[in-house]
């Protein structure tokens, strides 16, 4: 077999054993790499997967990277991604954040029951709390400095889709399972390929470009007829691809093969 040599240059994990990369892995300090490699990461038409250690940097030099530095800096952050929706006009549930001093005025601004969640490095469904009482609450607000405070929307699904450079690859509907206010797939979710609105597709899309978050699953969530982006996953998943028989690193491969994961 002939071999391929690397032509693109990442640094995180991402596209380990794609021929045409070649990872250097995340070293805590520039000066860790090689002269060579220096080199080989400053001469780079785009760093991929440079990681939040770097992507400013290399943003900050004018370097173009992939996933865009916004990607990484509103990653599992809820209380700053809740803050650039609102600022951008994106449809979100009502949402507040409090500090510890406010904590007393939550009840009285919002109704039981309501969504509370841990409102950084929270994934996977962890950290999010259906409140209905005010011993609940109690017992969330032990847990934060800071309260994030969301609008309990009644649902039966919501709607997950991944993009990559803006463009949609995957989507799926994630149904209730039995005895649980979570569509996450890791507290027993259900993965629905069926129906899939394309109007809604389109929504995903306007909002990615918005926010400039090109590696993302967006979470939405319909009622009365109106489509709320709920929050941005930059660590979304695999299962979603598998049960769809698909490979996130020959997507994204493909996508680098054919020049559209980055320009």
């Amino acid at each position: 077999m002939e071999q391929v040599h690397p032509k693109y240059i990442a640094l995180g994990s991402r596209l380990v054993g794609v021929p045409e990369v070649l990872t250097l892995g995340v070293k805590p300090n520039f000066h860790d790499y090689t002269q060579a490699e220096r080199q080989k990461i400053l001469g780079a038409e785009c760093v991929l997967y440079p990681s939040l250690n770097y992507a400013q940097y290399l943003t900050t030099m004018g370097k173009k990277i992939f996933p865009s530095v916004e990607t990484y800096l509103y990653a599992g952050q809820k209380m700053k991604q809740t803050t650039l929706f609102t600022m951008l006009s994106i449809p979100h549930p009502k949402t507040k954040i409090y500090l510890k001093r406010e904590f007393s005025s939550i009840e009285n601004e919002f109704p039981f029951p309501f969504i509370a969640k841990i409102p950084r490095r929270s994934s996977r469904g962890r950290g999010v709390f259906k409140i209905t009482e005010s011993a609940e609450l109690g017992e969330y607000l032990e847990k934060t400095k800071f309260a994030y405070i969301q609008e309990f929307i009644p649902h039966e699904k919501d709607l997950r889709v991944v993009l990559i450079n803006y463009e949609p690859v995957l989507a799926y509907w994630r149904k209730l399972p039995h005895g649980d206010f979570r569509t996450n797939l890791y507290q027993g979710g259900m993965i629905d390929f069926d129906n899939i609105p394309r109007d809604v597709i389109e929504l995903a899309k306007e909002f990615s470009r918005k926010c400039n978050f090109n590696d993302v699953g967006l979470d939405l969530l319909q009622s009365h007829g109106k489509w709320y982006l709920i929050e941005a996953n930059m660590q979304y998943g695999r299962e979603g691809f598998k049960k769809k028989n698909m490979v996130l690193k020959e997507v994204i491969r493909q996508k680098l093969l054919a020049g559209t994961l980055f320009g």
